[in-house]
């Protein structure tokens, strides 16, 4: 069984067990979390897609650590005018570790209506 979960503006596909580092969260360490925004839950044959949410369905996640990533150096330079600038970066992370995924009720459209079929 997986799912497909959307946070921090980027997509993820997660399984139970699947530890992965999203952006950020607000979340102590050890708490457990929750991710709502379900786009797809695939189970052998049984696939629900949503439209685009699943509604009713959820993923639980644990916190298992909080961190940066590696730094990214952004160099800037323009030959022949003595200008060059060096400036790094590290993005903030959090770490969960997914320990339940929970099938919804049905299928929302973009504004949270549900979603009858064709």
């Amino acid at each position: 069984m997986y799912a497909v979960i959307r946070t921090g503006g980027k997509q993820y596909r997660v399984s139970e067990g699947d530890t992965l580092r999203v952006e950020k969260l607000d979340a102590e360490l050890g708490a457990a979390i929750d991710f709502e925004q379900v786009l797809m839950i695939a189970d052998a044959d049984d696939i629900q897609v949503g439209t685009p949410l699943i509604d009713g369905s959820r993923v639980s996640a644990e916190v298992t650590g909080q961190g940066r990533g590696r730094k990214i150096e952004v160099r800037k330079f323009k030959r022949r005018k003595n200008y060059h600038r060096c400036h790094g970066h590290r993005q903030h992370y959090t770490e969960v570790k997914i320990t339940r995924i929970g099938a919804g009720t049905g299928v929302t459209d973009s504004v949270g209506n549900p979603h009858h079929g064709a």
